[in-house]
């Protein structure tokens, strides 16, 4: 009897480790699938500012300054990604500070076309950093949790970190 119950607390210990672990390693899996979807918004945001930069609806200064904010955006690497795109925001922000910047009756069908993408895709980089630097809460949490650490759940995988950039959407875009 007493083995059997012995066994019966082994196997629900086992459960609960086995359970504990899946959790864990669906929440890096999350990290990684909102990590992906960050890139592809931000390439997106990248993609949309050299269209309306080339387009020729804005000056040819404020044209320069999207054109080369954008291009030093997608070319960042890991290291310097944040700061890339803090840069091309505030690029966007200065350029479309005013909502009178972006009239629809100034512009032609396409040119609203690229501003709603462009507007779009701010928003869209807004929404998926915020949920990418939720998951990475969540996950954080989840690994300082003592059992994690006793039983060493996590393996080697590293610790993630927020994503921290300005993300601000100019006024311009603003509904």
């Amino acid at each position: 009897m007493e083995l059997v119950v012995l066994l019966a607390v082994l196997s629900l210990g086992a459960l609960v480790v086995t359970w504990s672990a899946a959790r864990l390693d669906h929440l890096h899996t999350r990290l990684e699938r909102m990590d992906a979807t960050l890139d592809a918004e931000l390439l997106r945001r990248s993609i949309a500012t050299l269209e309306v930069a080339t387009a020729g609806l804005v000056d040819p200064a404020s044209s320069m300054v999207l054109a080369d904010a954008a291009h030093r955006a997608r070319s960042a690497d890991a290291r310097d990604r944040e700061e890339a795109e803090s840069s091309l925001t505030e690029a966007l922000v200065v350029v479309f500070d005013d909502p009178q910047d972006i009239t629809p009756d100034a512009l032609p069908d396409w040119g609203e076309t690229l501003v709603a993408d462009l507007a779009s895709a701010c928003r869209r980089v807004q929404t998926a950093r915020r949920l990418y630097n939720g998951t990475v809460m969540v996950t954080r949490n989840r690994r300082r949790s003592r059992f994690v650490r006793v039983f060493h759940l996590a393996g080697r995988a590293t610790m993630p970190e927020p994503t921290e950039f300005d993300d601000r959407i100019p006024a311009a875009f603003q509904r």
